[in-house]
């Protein structure tokens, strides 16, 4: 399967915690930036966002520490969408290593489409739910 790369970072000593790896509140935020890159490459942008008063918003995530990661080390995260429905989506992220490209660490979310306006789930635009179906098909062919 495809994977698309959605982060490229460096982990730095900001980012450890008293244990000298990086702290689990980094992983969940680089696994966010991901998300958003993701969600880019679908149409749901900070424009879409913005005019259109949609969102998304995380029902359930579940995330997998494989390895420690550790200040200075260089981390990229490759990711996948796994399903998308009328209102749904899900789709995994890996973080690694970059260098090595050892696997540090993976999580999978499941989220809705949302009206900001409404508080409420809605359905995706056509061409958005077009894209992501799309995508998972190339996904799965490569």
């Amino acid at each position: 399967m495809t994977q698309l790369e959605t982060y490229r970072g460096v982990v730095y000593p900001q980012h450890l915690d008293h244990m000298g790896h990086m702290n689990v509140a980094f992983y969940t935020s680089k696994f966010d930036e991901a998300t958003w890159h993701l969600f880019g490459m679908i149409g749901i942008s900070n424009a879409y966002i913005q005019s259109e008063q949609k969102g998304m918003a995380a029902l359930n995530q579940t995330t997998t520490y494989k390895a420690e990661v550790m200040a200075g080390d260089l981390l990229v995260i490759k990711s996948r969408l796994l399903e998308m429905s009328e209102k749904k989506i899900r789709f995994l992220h890996i973080m690694e290593e970059a260098q090595t490209g050892k696997e540090v660490a993976t999580t999978e979310l499941f989220g809705v489409h949302l009206d900001r306006v409404k508080r409420k789930s809605c359905p995706f635009p056509d061409h958005i739910l077009e894209k992501g179906q799309s995508l998972i098909a190339q996904q799965q062919a490569g």
